[in-house]
C-alpha cells in the first residue's frame, strides 16, 4: 500500500487486508512510530518523486516479492502507478494516472476524445484572464475535495477569487509551486445536480459499484460537499449515460486498471465530467457502501489489484448515506457535544470525528478537511438525507479563535 501520512484511509485498507488474509507492506512519505518493530514492512519514499519511489520499492521487492500495489488517497496514485509499472504489476500507465492529478491535462485529454465536458479556459499566473463566460468556476489544477473552488459571476469576482486561491496555496507548505507558477482553471458553471461514481477498471472495462446522489445544492460560491446517498434516484437511462461517460473518460485518459472515483454534473442532455480520480472515494465515506457479499469497498479494491474474482458487487437493499460534517468557521475545535443524543436517533449508524479536540480547522475554500462524518440508513434516500441534516443540527460544535 502506498499512502500519504495524512490520509484518512489507511485504517480501512489495513483492516480489509487483515480480513482477506493478505500480507501488507506500507510505503509512505513518513515512517510510523512503531516501524522499528517490523522494518521489513515499512518503507519511507518520496511521493513527489515517483521514479525514485519505484526504485526504492523495487530494491525492497528483490527480497520480499510483491503481488500488487494499491494507492491510498490522491497523493499516492502517481507513485503507486510508477511502482506497479517498475515491478510489472497490474495498474494503469503512469502518464494516465498523472493526468488525473492535473485538471488541465484531464480537460485536454477528455476534450481530444470528445467526451462531454463544460467549456474551460486556462488562466496563467502573472497574466490577466482572457474572455470568460459567466457564471464560471475557478479552481487550482492539483487540489481535491473542492479546495480552492469558487464560483464567480463577473470579472471583478474572478480577479478576487484568483487572488484568494493563489494566496491560500502560497501559504500552504504542502503545495509546491512550479516553473509556471500557479495557473488556474476557469470553467463554465453548469447548473444542475451532481453525482459521484464509484467503480473499478479491470483490463479497461469499467465495473460500477455505486452512483451516489448529492442531494444538497452545489451552486456556490463554494462547493462544500456534505451529503452522499445511495442508491441513486436517477432513472436507468440516466444511470447508463453516467456510466458510459465515465467509461469514455477513462479511455480518453488511458486508464486501464484500478479504482475510479468520478464527479459529474447533470445540467445538460449529457452528463459533464467535473473530475476523475484514479483512487477510491476519500475520507471515511466508503462505509456507506454495504455489499450483499459482506465485502467492504477496500476489500474489493484489494481483490481487483491482485487480479482475483471480485464476487458479488450488488449493494444491500435500503438506502444509506453519509454527511461530511462542514466546518462552520476557522479556529480551534474545543468540543462537539450531543453525539450520544445523535446516536440514539433510529436511523443514525455512527458519528466519527476526524479532527481531534484542540485541533485547528479551516473551512472551504482554503481548508482541505472535514470535521467528521455522520452515517445513516433508512427506507429511502430522502429520509436518510433528512436524518443526516437533523443529526448535524443536534450536534453542538464549539470552535473558538
Amino acid at each position: 500500500m502506498v499512502l500519504p501520512t495524512r490520509t484518512y484511509r489507511a485504517a480501512a485498507f489495513l483492516e480489509a487486508a487483515r480480513r482477506l488474509g493478505v500480507e501488507t507492506a506500507i510505503a509512505s512519505d513518513e515512517g510510523s512510530t512503531l516501524s522499528y518493530l517490523h522494518p521489513e514492512r515499512e518503507l519511507v519514499i518520496d511521493l513527489e518523486d515517483p521514479a525514485a519511489a519505484a526504485r526504492a520499492v523495487a530494491e525492497r521487492a528483490s527480497g520480499w516479492p510483491i503481488d500488487a500495489v494499491v494507492p491510498v488517497d490522491d497523493g499516492a496514485v502517481v507513485a503507486a502507478a510508477a511502482i506497479a509499472e517498475r515491478l510489472g504489476l497490474r495498474g494503469s500507465p503512469v502518464g494516465a494516472v498523472a493526468a488525473t492529478r492535473n485538471k488541465l491535462a484531464l480537460r485536454e485529454r477528455i476534450g481530444e476524445a470528445r467526451v462531454d465536458q463544460m467549456r474551460w479556459w486556462l488562466w496563467p499566473e502573472g497574466e490577466s484572464p482572457g474572455p470568460v463566460d459567466f457564471p464560471a468556476v475557478v479552481k487550482p489544477l492539483d487540489q481535491a475535495a473542492s479546495r480552492g473552488v469558487i464560483r464567480v459571476d463577473d470579472r471583478p469576482g474572478l480577479l478576487r477569487a484568483g487572488q484568494r486561491i493563489r494566496r491560500a496555496l502560497e501559504s500552504d507548505p504542502g503545495c509546491v509551486g512550479s516553473p509556471e507558477g500557479r495557473p488556474l482553471l476557469v470553467e463554465e458553471f453548469v447548473a444542475g445536480p451532481e453525482v459521484a461514481v464509484e467503480a473499478v477498471l479491470v483490463d479497461g472495462a469499467l465495473r460500477v459499484f455505486a452512483v451516489y446522489d448529492k442531494p444538497e445544492p452545489l451552486d456556490g460560491p463554494f462547493f462544500e460537499e456534505t451529503v452522499y446517498t445511495v442508491p441513486s434516484e436517477l432513472d436507468e437511462g440516466r444511470l447508463s449515460q453516467v456510466s458510459a461517460t465515465v467509461q469514455d473518460a477513462t479511455r480518453a485518459l488511458g486508464l486501464t486498471n484500478g479504482s475510479v472515483h468520478a464527479e459529474l454534473r447533470l445540467g445538460g442532455a449529457r452528463p459533464y465530467v467535473i473530475d476523475l480520480a484514479s483512487r477510491s472515494i476519500g475520507g471515511r465515506c466508503s462505509k456507506v457502501l454495504h455489499f450483499r457479499s459482506g465485502r467492504s469497498l477496500e476489500e474489493i479494491v484489494l481483490l481487483a489489484a491482485l487480479g482475483d474474482d471480485l464476487g458479488e458487487l450488488e449493494l444491500e437493499s435500503g438506502a444509506r448515506g453519509v454527511m461530511m460534517m462542514p466546518i462552520p468557521r476557522a479556529g480551534t475545535v474545543r468540543s462537539v457535544a450531543g453525539q450520544r443524543e445523535v446516536l440514539s436517533r433510529p436511523g443514525i449508524d455512527g458519528v466519527e470525528l476526524s479532527v481531534p479536540l484542540g485541533g485547528p480547522v479551516v473551512p472551504l475554500p482554503e481548508g482541505d478537511r472535514y470535521l467528521g462524518f455522520i452515517f445513516a440508513h433508512g427506507q429511502d434516500t430522502r429520509a436518510v438525507t433528512a436524518e443526516l441534516r437533523a443529526a448535524y443540527q443536534d450536534l453542538r460544535i464549539v470552535i473558538d479563535d
